[in-house]
């Protein structure tokens, strides 16, 4: 089945006529467990190429939008999140290598472009920043052995960055680094 799926993706580019053709890709599990290395790992996505020919470049526009599950960066259980999405990917014909990441270099002997790993990486960046349950659906037992390796809590730290701690700290306090209070004291004000 996985090298099914593989080839599932790979787009022959040499016979296509110049213009713009269309391939839409139907994302599931089955994909993400191609790579052993992915934070997603359950998925139903779906993603429209619109792959135009030129002369020197094939230019890829991707329309992705779906539902992928990954794990909460608060307990980490399970967490399904939406994503979506409109992202440019442009193949080059050339033989010099290019650092730029939305310019994929296509050398004279390829005949085909296999976009799976695009599509990988394009989702991947759909995700938002920090993907969390919604408040009350964490898992409490995470939760609460969590807490129990909190050197400090959010209030100690906002009156460290304060100045404001008037107790003199003994040898059996835990030392808080100003710089962490003063970024949580930031953070505490927005």
């Amino acid at each position: 089945m996985k090298v099914k799926l593989s080839k599932d993706y790979i787009i022959p580019f040499v016979g296509l006529k110049l213009g713009v053709h269309t391939y839409k890709f139907d994302i599931t599990d089955a994909f993400f467990e191609i790579f052993e290395y992915s934070i997603i790992h359950k998925g139903n996505v779906e993603v429209e190429l619109q792959l135009e020919k030129k002369e020197t470049m094939l230019i890829g526009d991707f329309a992705i939008k779906g539902v992928v599950e990954t794990e909460c960066d608060r307990c980490a259980d399970p967490v399904k999140t939406e994503i979506e999405g409109e992202y440019q990917l442009i193949y080059k014909f050339d033989t010099e290598p290019s650092d730029d990441e939305t310019l994929i270099i296509v050398y004279p002997e390829e005949f085909e472009i296999d976009v799976k790993e695009n599509i990988l990486e394009l989702i991947t960046v759909s995700l938002p920043s920090r993907t969390i349950h919604k408040e009350g659906e964490c898992n409490e037992e995470m939760l609460s052995i969590l807490d129990e390796y909190i050197l400090v809590s959010n209030e100690e730290a906002a009156e460290v960055a304060d100045g404001e701690s008037k107790e003199e700290p003994n040898e059996n306090d835990e030392y808080v680094d100003p710089r962490w209070a003063a970024l949580k004291k930031l953070k505490d004000d927005k």
